[in-house]
Order: C-alpha cells, then structure tokens, then sequence
C-alpha cells in the first residue's frame, strides 16, 4: 500500500487541515449516499483499529469490513491518517454531546463526565482504542499525535472553566484549584479507563469519578436532572459496542 504512507511531516497537516469544498455540486441523493458510505467505512475504520490497532490495522482491512476495494476507499479517504482524523474527530462529536461545556452551571458539566464515563462502560472496544492512540501518540511523528495534543488542552480548558464556576459559587474545597482539579481529572478518567480495561468487575468508572468530584465540589451531586441513559444521544458506533475516553 505505498500509496497510503506518508512522512511525519505530512501527517500533521493531514490530521488538522480543513477539507475542501467539492468542486461540482452532486444531487442531493448522491450525497446521502457518500454520507452513508463514510459513515459505514469510519464504523469499520473503528473496528479494525480497535482490534488490530492503528499500526497494524490496515485499509485493506477496513475496506473489506465493508464489501468495496481499497481504491474505492481511498476515494472517501485520502490515506490512513485522514481514516484515523475522521474517526477521531467522530467519536470526539459524540462525547461532547453528552457533556454541557460552556455553560454558567459547572456541576452540569461534571455530571456529564460521570454519565460519559458510564456511557464509555458500554464500548469497550472504543475506550480500549483511545487508550492505545493517546499512548502511543506520545510519539511525536505519530500521525494523531498534534490531534492529542490539542484535544487534552482543550479538554482541560473545558473542565478547568466548569470548576471555575464552581469556585465563583464558593463551592470548591479549600486547597482546590480550577485549574489542579482539571488536571487530576482528566487523570482520573484516564488513569479508570485503563484498571477499567485491565478488570471491569473491579472498576465502577462512573461511581468512582462520582466520588472523585464530591471530594473536590461541596454538595456535588452526580445524578443527571434526566435518565443519562435517555439524554437523546444515540450510539453513532452500534456496530463496535460489543467488541475508549
């Protein structure tokens, strides 16, 4: 597949440029169906690099897992670190559905983060291949590596700015800071999903994060207003739930 490598100087661009409008306008039902076939190849996509991994994972693979050629693929998605961008950026656009930023009400936000950790508990094969990228993406010619970078910082402005809202309440514990308490919680996710994987009958995600955040927030409590299981965001991966944060 010499067609589909690329150099660490390319894939960084690759993973954060903008792609470009369509030069020809198609009909409305050609483009439902390439939204359809997209959304089935990063389905695949995600399967083949949670079980395989991204390395060892191939386009040869993911195009089988949905019946076309791999230059069929490839008309979808230029290389592979364009396929692991889109997987990404998907998976991100579903988590942050699930969890109220940006808002005045910083304990919504960390209740989000609990009912995300007990919506992770029901895709494991997700969780698992975050854990794997994010690790190996320490690497910097990593093809996701610029990805990680920015989503951990954006994520720690997301949660440093829900527990300064927090703070303005009077509702931090002494010796607490906004920006400490992000830190350790994006620690604390990390560092469950991984015991989590390891053995899921000794972690309780969910809870644990639950009692994480009451040490932190006084009066904090972690039960949605609604059934986080009925917060009206559907599964965009149904076909990997069986098989990461």
């Amino acid at each position: 597949m010499g067609k589909t490598e690329e150099g660490p100087e390319d894939t960084v661009e690759m993973m954060t440029q903008t792609p470009s409008p369509s030069r020809t306008r198609k009909p409305r039902g050609e483009y439902a169906k390439t939204s359809a076939k997209r959304m089935a190849i990063l389905d695949a996509a995600l399967e083949v690099f949670a079980e395989s991994g991204y390395r060892s994972g191939s386009l040869r693979d993911v195009a089988g897992k949905v019946g076309m050629s791999e230059a069929g693929l490839l008309h979808h998605f230029p290389n592979k670190s364009s396929l692991l961008a889109a997987v990404l950026d998907r998976r991100d656009q579903h988590s942050f559905e699930r969890v109220p930023f940006g808002t005045d009400d910083g304990e919504d936000s960390l209740r989000g983060l609990v009912d995300l950790a007990a919506y992770n508990a029901s895709i494991p094969g997700v969780v698992e291949l975050y854990c794997v990228l994010s690790a190996e993406a320490t690497a910097p010619d990593h093809p996701a590596h610029e990805y990680f970078t920015g989503r951990y910082e954006l994520t720690r402005t997301s949660i440093r700015e829900a527990f300064e809202s927090l703070e303005r309440q009077g509702r931090l514990m002494e010796g607490v800071t906004p920006q400490r308490a992000a830190v350790a919680t994006i620690a604390m996710m990390d560092g469950l999903q991984v015991q989590w994987l390891l053995d899921r009958e000794v972690v309780d995600m969910s809870q644990a994060l639950d009692e994480f955040f009451r040490s932190f927030v006084a009066g904090f409590d972690g039960a949605a207003p609604d059934d986080p299981e009925t917060r009206g965001v559907e599964d965009p991966v149904p076909s990997v739930s069986a098989v990461s944060a």
